[in-house]
């Protein structure tokens, strides 16, 4: 039995998100990326070949496109500026801070991967797609990205435990 687009949407929206939303690293932009990976797979539903891929892949090739897009807009975009919420020293402010501070370590981290490891590390952790899914979007062996995978993690750990 062929999956509907709205099981289809149920079943993989928040991986889709969680997926955008580790690339993009902003609520807002992640919801654009997914909404606008959705929207398009909508419009495409018809020629959807079950035959070709599973759903999971073809949706997760229209999210890489989506936040292909976002950075492409964002870089032609004028820089805005962050509102910062004011720390007012309550227990919640502060442990905002320091989560604040743990995201900018590990954005600091990320920043640092060359760009294909960044996307490996999104479908993994993001999207939590296996290594074998992962092989198949980026068209890559699925040993290499195991490969990639635990040297980007090992070289994470050493930069956030400095």
């Amino acid at each position: 039995m062929a999956m509907s687009f709205h099981d289809a949407y149920e079943l993989y929206f928040s991986r889709v998100y969680a997926y955008a939303l580790y690339r993009v690293g902003e609520r807002a932009a992640a919801q654009d990326a997914a909404a606008r990976t959705f929207e398009r797979a909508l419009a495409a539903w018809p020629r959807f070949d079950p035959g070709r891929g599973g759903v999971d892949a073809w949706l997760f090739a229209i999210a890489r496109a989506a936040v292909a897009d976002h950075f492409r807009e964002r870089s032609r975009a004028p820089a805005a500026i962050e509102d910062l919420e004011p720390c007012d020293g309550s227990p919640n402010a502060e442990q905002r801070a320091l989560a604040s501070e743990d995201l900018a370590q590990l954005e600091s981290a990320l920043g640092k991967l060359d760009e294909r490891t960044r996307e490996i590390l999104g479908l993994k952790f993001g999207a939590r797609l296996t290594n074998r899914q992962i092989a198949a979007q980026i068209d890559l062996d699925e040993n290499h990205v195991a490969v990639l995978v635990y040297r980007a993690v090992r070289r994470l750990k050493g930069e956030l435990i400095r």
